[in-house]
């Protein structure tokens, strides 16, 4: 049985707003009952230019409500130590309003363009769940000593103290390795809209419902005992509240990965009709999947706030 949690909704800025449109999003956000203010990582993808740690950092002091949170960042592109540095200090100066989203990195041109390894699966993996260990260390108050297979730290004392100790950390992945070791340790999971390495689109009239079925199936495996207290996450990245055919608003997405509408239709990541049939779809997710947190591309967040305003908190 899946447990039943309240429901919060993100906005997914995308990272490429001015300053003044930045501050407008997130304030349009907070005024329509969002929760979470999310940005992407990185370093080479059109529509993502803005730096997350920084963009966060301005979204909370134009903000007293949102929690900010990168939705994701990719572990390689920075040492823990000094994501630690970032996140506590973003905490303290946000007056408690961090979470730390955090992957493994997917997206070979952000490393391959900079010069940065672009390591095996199993390697960025492994060198992501060391990275959390030391980020966890690091929010008490001793000094820190560390030697694991891809990091070593001696003496090293988390400063400034973050004001919600801990960090609550978001993983996203796709692979059963991933999900399983995220539901060990993290707060909450993300479920990516990505097929898992090595699987190719089955022949089924819902193969990405059926896909997320399977990824759930690996979270509870991990997470034994500590499931009922995980939270789980589905981005959106096509949809609207709509009186006519749904289709033009799914074809983009559908045309990008190669797939047809009619199966995008059943998969969490898609959120299209009526503002009633909307709200029975986020309902049937959490039924289903136990998924309570949704995030919204910003472009629609607008016209998504009656959803918010119906579901957030029930």
């Amino acid at each position: 049985m899946v447990t039943t949690r309240s429901f919060r909704f993100g906005i997914n800025a995308g990272g490429s707003e001015h300053a003044e449109e930045l501050v407008t999003l997130a304030c349009m956000a907070e005024e329509l009952g969002y929760s979470v203010f999310n940005c992407s990582d990185h370093l080479n993808y059109p529509g993502a230019e803005l730096e997350p740690m920084v963009t966060l950092a301005t979204v909370a002091a134009s903000t007293t409500m949102l929690e900010v949170q990168p939705l994701v960042l990719a572990n390689d592109l920075r040492h823990p130590a000094l994501l630690y540095k970032q996140a506590a200090t973003l905490d303290v100066l946000s007056g408690g309003r961090f979470s730390l989203g955090i992957g493994a990195g997917w997206y070979p041109p952000d490393f391959t363009a900079p010069g940065i390894a672009f390591d095996a699966p199993a390697v960025r993996i492994g060198r992501l769940f060391e990275a959390l260990e030391i980020f966890k260390a690091l929010q008490a108050s001793a000094p820190v000593n560390f030697q694991g297979e891809h990091y070593t730290i001696t003496g090293l004392t988390g400063t400034p103290q973050p004001i919600r100790s801990p960090i609550p950390v978001f993983i996203g992945g796709a692979g059963a390795v991933m999900l399983q070791q995220a539901a060990r340790i993290a707060d909450t999971i993300g479920l990516n809209l990505g097929l898992p390495l090595g699987f190719s689109i089955p022949e089924t009239s819902t193969p990405f419902a059926d896909i997320t079925d399977m990824k759930l199936k690996w979270i509870k495996a991990g997470a034994g005992g500590r499931f009922d207290d995980l939270e789980l996450q589905t981005t959106v990245f096509a949809g609207g509240i709509t009186d006519g055919d749904t289709a033009a608003l799914l074809a983009p997405l559908a045309e990008m990965i190669g797939v047809s509408i009619e199966i995008l239709k059943d998969c969490p990541h898609v959120l299209a009709g009526t503002l009633e049939e909307c709200v029975e779809t986020v309902q049937k997710w959490r039924a289903r999947w136990g998924i309570s947190y949704v995030t919204i591309p910003g472009s629609i967040a607008r016209e998504f706030g009656p959803l918010v305003s119906a579901l957030r908190g029930k």
